[in-house]
């Protein structure tokens, strides 16, 4: 029982990285909006964590040690990518300001709803062990 309290902590944590890694292009590219030939950065992470719901146990591969290769739940790793689509702009720059603040609040809104949800795990947890010793 323990073990998947554990795994969605775990998973959450993932996705808390991944928002991060992607308020962090947000902010950079908020910081470089005036940067000639600055291209803007994205992340996705999404993907990797729906593959990792998604993904069938039983075609798992076993193994005894973490360092093994096939351990993939330690694999997991934000993407930051480069838009290198054409610019409206004169100077190369293509960040868009509004799209970039819209990225951010939508990111913020993500990230506290996983806090919440995190939250709710660790209090799961809690209870778990408070009424375990009654």
């Amino acid at each position: 029982m323990l073990k998947g309290l554990y795994n969605s902590v775990d998973f959450y944590k993932k996705a808390l990285d991944g928002t991060w890694a992607r308020n962090n292009a947000i902010a950079s590219n908020i910081a470089n909006v005036n940067t000639p030939n600055y291209k803007r950065k994205y992340v996705t992470f999404e993907e990797q964590l729906r593959n990792q719901i998604n993904r069938d146990d039983n075609l798992k591969i076993q193994t005894t040690n973490i360092k093994h290769i096939g351990h993939l739940d330690d694999v997991f790793e934000p993407k930051t990518l480069v838009d290198n689509s054409g610019s409206y702009r004169l100077d190369g720059n293509n960040v868009n300001i509004d799209t970039e603040s819209a990225e951010s609040a939508k990111n913020s809104i993500m990230y506290d709803a996983i806090t919440r949800h995190m939250s709710s795990e660790f209090d799961k947890i809690k209870s778990v062990i408070t009424e375990g010793s009654k």
